[in-house]
């Protein structure tokens, strides 16, 4: 593939990663839907590892399947994108990079939720969070190698 054609698509990855983000910030804190009406008169956080998680998957009859969708699987797959995105956009990228960006953006967006009081602090969201921007970088990994053999057979076709 040309250089060209590359830095096209790394730019077409950068736009996507900034809608991506606004998206984020709408979602994760003002969101109606999911929860973001107004602040909380007290802060709530949770540091316990797994706690909530294993609230989750105990009490799942009680919650619904959707609270429980939302919160264990939800928490993954809205951080796929992040680490597809920051990978494609990015000339430098890696495992450890992407885990800790995803990391870094997940334990911001959880501060913020602390001391705005819009949500809480939870370190299983973290967890889950970063699971989901790991998987995003090895989604994006999965692509690259198809897109490269893609491109690796057009040029063997047109060898002479």
């Amino acid at each position: 593939m040309s250089q060209r054609l590359t830095q096209r698509f790394r730019n077409l990855g950068k736009i996507l990663f900034v809608f991506y983000i606004l998206f984020l910030i709408y979602f994760l804190i003002f969101s109606e839907w999911y929860g973001r009406t107004g602040t909380a008169e007290e802060y709530r956080y949770n540091l316990e590892l797994f706690k909530e998680i294993t609230r989750f998957i105990e009490y799942r009859e009680e919650l619904g399947a959707f609270a429980v969708f939302t919160n264990l699987f939800g928490n993954i797959l809205i951080f796929i994108p992040y680490g597809f995105f920051i990978s494609m956009a990015s000339k430098s990228r890696g495992l450890i990079k992407t885990f800790f960006y995803s990391f870094g953006l997940s334990f911001c967006v959880e501060v913020f939720q602390l001391f705005s009081r819009v949500g809480s602090f939870d370190v299983d969201d973290i967890l889950l969070n970063t699971m989901g921007g790991v998987l995003g970088y090895i989604l994006f990994l999965i692509c690259n190698k198809i897109r490269r053999r893609y491109h690796a057979g057009d040029k063997k076709e047109y060898r002479y």
